[in-house]
């Protein structure tokens, strides 16, 4: 059992719940209020704390010492403090309760300054907000390179504003932007080819998505670190990844039909055609109108338009080796291009339904038609040439390497332009070479 207070002071800090960390707080700033910020203002170390507490102190300290104290608890004067606390005192009951009523109210609101001086304004939060939706929209019009800075450069910038804010939901807020910026810097890096960082800044994205409980996003991660693997060789994890993104609630329409697109093309790396042909008619269900705050409310590149779902079942069509289908499918994505405005057509969507309509018909021989196909190609700027694209057409090149093409005009032709536009595209000439061994996204 604890033994009582041998002295008022003792008998007042356990009052107020004075630890000796906060009774020496305390007693340093009203030293500095009273006299100044000065070297020799009083102090009290532990050791001395203790023995003042517990009654061994001889005679009194020096009249600073005193003063202090005494502003501590006005009403006592330094010899009441170091004597033992009164037996029955009916007046300080009362006095301690308004002592202890003032000094709450006090640190209330010193806490309240506190919180409001590590805040940002809204404002601030929605202009972030609003630029890393713009980057999100524009994506598909920027070139890899030119995106992964952007995004980068908002993402130092959302952080400078984290560290300036204490406000839970402002936190909250920021590291939600955090996380959608972070999935944006992973699909430039993918897009440029570097598979690894690509897969950590996915994994930064799930990271964000987990703490702030955003099952959107984190659907999003997991999808995006699901290509990640089937490009790398891992389509056994690509298709767990893309398992238990399905499997978070509060997904609208849009972000399914991403998820079992990346399905059916990781069954299809598998080899389990009836699967994948199950999870393309999945990824082409209208559902049931639902949406969700970053699929559709943001958009954009974290959208999946329905030229790109129709893109990539051609890609896995090609994967399941029906060439028919895949043309049916890149025809359509291009059919559908061409019905949106010209600065709302991706290039990349184009680029890759291209390569695979080209592919599917050098599948049924027709090099004529597949060179036809590729006119398109032929036109993407050197730095537009992301991943996806570039993948497609080296695996077109591949093809027509074959011996029975050797000697061909057209088929030789093709050949050296493909070499050409895959050679200063950016993942060529920046990323791994392994990145063109895949079959792209």
């Amino acid at each position: 059992m604890r033994s009582a207070p041998r002295t008022l002071l003792a008998k007042l800090c356990d009052r107020d719940n004075l630890t000796y960390r906060r009774f020496d707080k305390k007693f340093n700033e009203t030293g500095v209020r009273l006299f100044g910020n000065s070297t020799n203002n009083p102090t009290c170390g532990e050791t001395q704390f203790r023995r003042w507490t517990g009654g061994k102190l001889t005679g009194l300290p020096g009249p600073e010492t005193c003063h202090v104290l005494e502003t501590m608890w006005p009403g006592y004067t330094a010899a009441q403090l170091f004597a033992a606390p009164p037996a029955d005192d009916p007046q300080v009951p009362a006095f301690d309760l308004e002592e202890r009523v003032q000094m709450t109210a006090r640190e209330a609101h010193d806490g309240a300054d506190a919180t409001a001086a590590a805040s940002i304004s809204d404002n601030t939060i929605d202009e972030l907000r609003d630029q890393m939706v713009s980057l999100a929209r524009r994506y598909h019009g920027l070139s890899a390179a030119d995106a992964y800075e952007a995004a980068d450069t908002l993402r130092r910038d959302i952080e400078r504003h984290r560290d300036r804010t204490q406000v839970p939901f402002q936190q909250q807020t920021l590291m939600i932007l955090n996380g959608q910026t972070a999935a944006l810097l992973a699909v430039a890096a993918f897009d440029l080819g570097y598979f690894p960082s690509a897969r950590t800044l996915a994994r930064a994205t799930a990271v964000y998505a987990e703490s702030t409980r955003f099952a959107p996003l984190q659907a999003y991660a997991d999808g995006t670190l699901a290509y990640i693997a089937y490009h790398s060789g891992e389509p056994g994890e690509a298709l767990s990844k893309s398992r238990r993104a399905l499997s978070y609630g509060g997904l609208g329409d849009v972000a399914q039909r991403r998820l079992n697109a990346i399905a059916a093309r990781a069954y299809a790396h598998l080899g389990d055609v009836t699967s994948a042909r199950r999870t393309i008619r999945l990824s082409e269900d209208r559902g049931e109108e639902a949406r969700d705050e970053l699929h559709d409310e943001v958009g954009g590149e974290f959208g999946f338009s329905e030229e790109r779902l129709a893109m990539s079942s051609s890609t896995t069509a090609l994967l399941m080796g029906d060439a028919e289908q895949a043309e049916t499918e890149a025809g359509r994505a291009i059919a559908l291009l061409g019905q949106r405005a010209r600065g709302e057509r991706s290039t990349h969507v184009l680029a890759g339904a291209a390569a695979d309509l080209a592919y599917a018909r050098l599948l049924s021989d027709n090099v004529e038609g597949a060179a036809e196909a590729l006119a398109p190609i032929w036109e993407v700027p050197a730095e537009q040439r992301k991943t996806g694209v570039v993948v497609r057409t080296a695996r077109i090149g591949r093809h027509l390497s074959r011996p029975r093409y050797h000697g061909s005009q057209l088929p030789s032709q093709l050949r050296e332009q493909v070499e050409e536009f895959t050679r200063v595209s950016p993942p060529y000439r920046l990323g791994p070479s392994v990145a063109l061994l895949a079959i792209g996204f």
